[in-house]
């Protein structure tokens, strides 16, 4: 079931999002309906609290980037592959020389800003049947993950932008957090 998508200046985003364990209700349907939304929404990562949820659950995709032509073979392949259930991660090392790469975000529509992350990632993670998981990501797919990852964080790219660019951006924000924007899938607005 493809669910709305909730946007910039719902509380939800802003939550420090909590561990679920094996008993959570509904889990396996949940994140086959988070997918579900985020391939609708031709996104290549989706967190639950964009879906009104503050857990510690999240989806990614990323083989729409697979085919890149700046990236290299051996990156291309990792992207290819790397479509997977992250639950209750963690970033146990960040490291190298931070580098900039154009992010957008589906809770936020039709704003996209350079952001400034490190390369390389160490996490630890358990998948969708909870089993444990630690290995070391880097270029977009540690990109990717930090992005989904501030999520359930209660952090949003915007956050991570220059304070002239974020009063830049003060408009079009607020005209998202109050329905005056039109996105290609369905969206939940704040009150």
């Amino acid at each position: 079931m493809i669910l709305p998508i909730v946007a910039y200046g719902d509380p939800v985003l802003r939550k420090k999002s909590e561990e679920i364990s094996k008993e959570y209700p509904n889990l396996q349907e949940l994140i086959a309906n988070m997918k579900e939304t985020m391939y609708n929404a031709s996104g290549v990562g989706l967190a639950a609290p964009q879906i009104g949820k503050a857990i510690r659950l999240f989806v990614i995709d990323a083989s729409p980037f697979a085919d890149d032509e700046d990236l290299n073979k051996e990156e291309n392949e990792v992207l290819k592959n790397f479509n997977r259930v992250f639950i209750n991660p963690k970033i146990i090392k960040e490291e190298g020389e931070e580098w900039s790469f154009n992010e957008g975000c589906l809770s936020i529509p039709d704003i996209r800003e350079d952001v400034w992350r490190q390369p390389t990632i160490t996490i630890e993670y358990q998948d969708e049947q909870f089993e444990k998981h630690t290995e070391t990501l880097s270029g977009l797919a540690a990109r990717i993950f930090q992005h989904e990852y501030d999520h359930i964080e209660g952090v949003l790219f915007t956050d991570r932008i220059s304070s002239l660019k974020k009063r830049l951006l003060k408009k079009k924000l607020e005209n998202i957090s109050k329905g005056k924007i039109k996105a290609d899938y369905r969206m939940r607005f704040p009150n």
